[in-house]
């Protein structure tokens, strides 16, 4: 079987004991498993809130819609429907008279 190299050293030398990945060289032991979720993509609102799929949320600040002339004002409701990684927009939402639409993260808040 092939395991992942040891995230302290680097060594390819690993071995498993129970639920745990050990590495001989540098003695350091992790679960993969808390690893693979500790390392998940993490998207915080302008309050510094963790958000998820299936949140609802407000604008924090007034937004100009691209290639339209539509604004939408702080305080419109959006329910997000997944997350993206991205550094522009990462989230996926459908906003109250609006429709779906991509927004950033910083400007808005966990409702």
């Amino acid at each position: 079987m092939s395991f992942p190299p040891c995230p302290n050293c680097q060594s390819e030398f690993v071995y498993q004991d129970q639920n745990n990945l050990v590495c001989p060289e540098c003695a350091h032991e992790w679960n993969p498993e808390e690893v693979a979720a500790s390392e998940a993509f993490n998207v915080k609102d302008a309050n510094g809130t963790l958000l998820s799929e299936g949140d609802k949320v407000t604008l924090a600040k007034d937004l100009k819609v691209k290639g339209s002339s539509l604004v939408l004002k702080i305080g419109t409701k959006a329910v997000i429907r997944r997350i993206v990684e991205g550094k522009d927009h990462q989230l996926d939402c459908k906003v109250d008279g609006a429709g779906e639409m991509m927004v950033t993260a910083q400007f808005v808040k966990k409702a």
